[in-house]
């Protein structure tokens, strides 16, 4: 498929001196009200108002959203104030119903992304619509899920897409509600190298309190927006009530945030930073060299388990191994998680190689 069909310059109509584009608004829409009040009091950096009509729970008995009767309430809104409307979507009835109310932008959430058959069905009802759509990233780390997701619509004929990383669940317990996993949407980024990217910090930290932090590395990543989830009352909120925060902390935000120049064009910029970049691309070569002349090694111990008929996996061996290059690491200033992310990748690497060897698979 041709993935360059898509536009970015959507975008064009929200870009002010290079700032972000920023959508705010609370996670659920409650009351005709609170709506209303909400929109009223954001800061004016604020060019698109989302809230949640239908609300996808976990498990039953939550509070699953107002339903249709939220997009009425939204209208209003956009009369009154003059923002652009943003909903969440996740059936073909929910894009009948935003189209029939003229809703600005419509988002695919997470656990939609997930289902390949729900998202070819949202994007049969918008084939070659005008409206703005947004995909969010799967709950779980597949970029090709989240590729997915975004071809299926570009294959419809939808020009105005961008998407939205709001980081991935895990089993683990971190910091974050939703690890960020920066590298998927960068990868993403590569692949589509046009298409505007939004952060949800709010997904991702799941505590109002990290709002600001994980915002400003977004914006550190080049990131074209941010979504962030806004309540005039976030303790009495119908869902998410920790992830949000109230319309003046929200301006408190947006004001500490740093944006940052995509490149300097000046000349000692480029003379250093091209030299830091040789020295790295050196650097780079010489750990592919020590890292295939590790797995010749391991190779070896392959040969040496078939001819002794020993398992593959070695327990204890490997968690010596860990143990001893996390206290190496944590002493040259790498952090716990790369230097476990990146043994895990290797000893798998050589699990995988002696595996062949030792079963003479080619």
């Amino acid at each position: 498929m041709e993935r360059d069909t898509y536009t970015n310059t959507w975008m064009d109509a929200f870009r002010e001196q290079g700032q972000p584009l920023i959508i705010a608004g609370p996670c659920s829409a409650e009351t005709p009200e609170q709506v209303m009040t909400i929109a009223k009091q954001l800061p004016k950096q604020v060019k698109v108002f989302r809230a949640g009509i239908w609300k996808p729970r976990t498990r039953p008995g939550g509070f699953e959203g107002v339903g249709a009767i939220g997009l009425k309430w939204l209208q209003e809104v956009k009369r009154e104030t003059g923002l652009q409307i943003a909903v969440e979507i996740a059936t073909a009835q929910h894009v009948e119903l935003a189209l029939a109310h003229d809703i600005d932008v419509l988002w695919i959430g997470a656990r939609t992304t997930v289902n390949p058959f729900a998202v070819q069905e949202i994007a049969d009802r918008l084939q070659g619509t005008d409206k703005i759509v947004l995909v969010k990233n799967p709950v779980n780390p597949d970029l090709g899920l989240w590729l997915g997701g975004v071809e299926r619509l570009i294959n419809a004929d939808v020009t105005k897409l961008g998407v939205i990383h709001r980081g991935f669940s895990t089993y683990e317990k971190t910091k974050y509600r939703n690890v960020p996993e920066w590298q998927l949407a960068i990868d993403l980024r590569t692949q589509l190298p046009n298409m505007p990217v939004f952060c949800d910090p709010s997904h991702i930290t799941g505590d109002r309190n990290r709002i600001l932090e994980v915002s400003q590395q977004a914006l550190d990543l080049n990131y074209d927006g941010l979504m962030i989830e806004t309540h005039n009352n976030p303790d009495k909120a119908w869902s998410d009530a920790a992830q949000q925060v109230t319309p003046n902390q929200l301006e408190s935000i947006l004001s500490h945030l740093k944006v940052r120049h995509s490149t300097d064009e000046t000349e000692e910029f480029l003379s250093q930073i091209n030299q830091l970049r040789l020295q790295l691309d050196d650097m780079d070569s010489k750990i592919l060299d020590i890292l295939g002349k590790r797995m010749q090694i391991a190779d070896q111990i392959g040969s040496l388990k078939k001819v002794k008929n020993v398992a593959v996996f070695q327990q204890q061996r490997w968690v010596t191994v860990l143990e001893k290059m996390l206290v190496e690491g944590a002493s040259k200033g790498l952090t716990k998680d790369f230097i476990s992310a990146f043994y895990a990748a290797v000893h798998q690497e050589s699990i995988q190689r002696q595996d062949k060897i030792i079963n003479k698979i080619k």
